[in-house]
This record gives structure tokens, sequence and C-alpha cells, in this order.
């Protein structure tokens, strides 16, 4: 009988340590100009597990919620480049970028940005 107590007991710890949440939240660094950037960032960002993204134009960077276990911020960052923005670890996608309205491209030391 106090081996199974023990049992339980041991099954519970195991049960609680495991369950540990694995959602977690980090800012990644993301080239942008106007509202349109915003969007389209912050819908790239919207890949599976990512719970929450918000793009800030004066940081330039993005702030994403998500489940560890679903998805990387590496996967996260690629996401966000292959839509023509470059992050802190990813270039951005040249053909993309190069398909960005004018107002987008961060590049281009001639940028107007749009309020």
């Amino acid at each position: 009988m106090k081996s199974i107590i023990i049992l339980c007991i041991g099954l519970i710890f195991s049960i609680k340590i495991h369950a540990q949440s694995t959602i977690q939240t980090t800012t990644i660094a993301v080239k942008g100009n106007c509202d349109e950037c915003k969007e389209r960032i912050e819908n790239a960002a919207d890949i599976k597990g990512v719970k929450t993204s918000h793009w800030d134009e004066v940081k330039q960077a993005i702030t994403v919620t998500y489940d560890s276990k679903k998805v990387t911020a590496e996967q996260i960052e690629t996401a966000i480049a292959k839509s023509g923005h470059k992050t802190t670890h990813q270039a951005a996608d040249v053909k993309a970028y190069n398909g960005l309205p004018s107002c987008c491209k961060y590049e281009a030391a001639d940028c107007k940005k749009k309020k």
C-alpha cells in the first residue's frame, strides 16, 4: 500500500513538472516604415503556434507571444523575412523586398514615411 501511495505522489509531481507553460514572449527587430509594413509584418508572423504579435514602428521591433512546442522564434523570423522585411537574424527575401510598395522600402534613402 505504501508503494502505491509513493507511486501516486511521484506521478503527481512528474505531471506537474511536465505541465510547465511553453508559452513564450520575445521581441525581434524588424525593419519597416509605415502602417502597411505593420500589417504585412504582423500578418507574416501569424503562423501556427503564434498567439499574438505587435510591431512597433518607433522601436522597429515586433513582440510575439507563441507556443514554443509548436513554433520557434527562428521560424517566425523566417516567415517575416519571406514577406520582404529584414529581421534580427534573417535577411529579407530579395524578390519580396523588391515587390514592396515604395513607401515600404526601408533600405531606400529617399523613403518617405506614411502617417
